[in-house]
């Protein structure tokens, strides 16, 4: 009898060992195994004040942390280059494209836009206001050697903004009104507030920072303002301490219909229309249509 019990008691045990480290591995599949994602991204998606509202969200769904690095999008694909990142949030189409081909991504997903402005101060000295043309506008702020401040710092603006003066054909490089801040969006139209100048800018960053700058939209709508966010995964082939399900999980996340929503909506309370507005699964083509 006491060798039947012992072999219960063996049986049982075993039992319970099992469900135990069933349990045990059901809890770890549960929570991802490297918990930090690096996402490198554009200053406008933190000055908004967007990821404020997503990211947290993003955590308590998935169990990751973020930490985010907001730089232009020129530094912010440097970053993917060197494997300094998991995913990418940019908006430089064509160096993004580049980017892909040069096997540094593996998955490119469009996300959302907004557009470019160029704003300054009411005096309006070059005279700007009502041009239809930004190539036109350009021209004007070179004519009349009115101050224009660039981000001057690789970011998909300041390339946005050098693309405007090659098909302007307008020399800029060395005149004393045309001065660089290597900074972010933000900081750069506080800039040009307080140099009453002239500059480029994405909507949403200028709309959040509005009521502290001393500066106008004087020009907007022309289809060469469209500004397009990607989101980018980088290739665990050519990294391989990236965290490769993290940037996946994050990626996936941007273009899902709950993240899609709330960028429809974002900022519509406070400014009174959206900031951005969501295009996953749409084409570039049919943008701003």
């Amino acid at each position: 009898m006491k060798g039947v019990k012992s072999i219960k008691y063996v049986v049982w045990m075993m039992a319970v060992i099992v469900l135990l480290l069933g349990v045990s591995f059901s809890d770890a599949s549960a929570q991802p195994v490297q918990k930090n994602v690096i996402l490198a991204t554009t200053t406008s998606t933190q000055d908004t004040g967007l990821l404020d509202v997503l990211i947290p969200i993003f955590e308590k769904k998935t169990g990751y942390f973020v930490k985010t690095i907001a730089v232009g999008s020129g530094q912010a694909m440097a970053m993917g280059q060197k494997g300094e990142a998991d995913v990418l949030l940019v908006h430089s189409p064509e160096a993004e494209q580049t980017f892909m081909k040069n096997g540094y991504g593996v998955s490119r997903r469009l996300v959302m836009h907004n557009d470019f402005i160029v704003v300054g101060p009411s005096t309006d000295p070059a005279k700007i206001k009502g041009t239809k043309s930004t190539v036109e506008v350009f021209r004007k702020i070179a004519a009349t050697k009115s101050l224009f401040i660039s981000r001057g710092d690789n970011s998909g603006t300041h390339s946005k903004e050098k693309a405007i003066w090659k098909a302007a054909k307008v020399n800029y490089e060395g005149e004393k009104w045309y001065q660089q801040t290597g900074l972010g969006m933000g900081q750069t139209l506080n800039v040009a507030s307080e140099k009453l100048a002239y500059t480029l800018a994405d909507r949403g960053t200028y709309l959040a920072l509005k009521k502290r700058l001393g500066l106008n939209i004087l020009a907007e709508g022309d289809a060469v303002l469209l500004n397009i966010y990607h989101v980018i995964e980088i290739n665990p082939a050519k990294f391989s301490k990236i965290n490769t399900p993290g940037g996946k999980a994050f990626a996936d996340f941007m273009v899902s219909k709950e993240t899609q929503a709330l960028i429809k909506t974002f900022g519509v309370d406070k400014y009174g229309s959206p900031l951005f507005f969501p295009d996953a699964g749409k084409k570039v083509e049919d943008l701003g249509k």
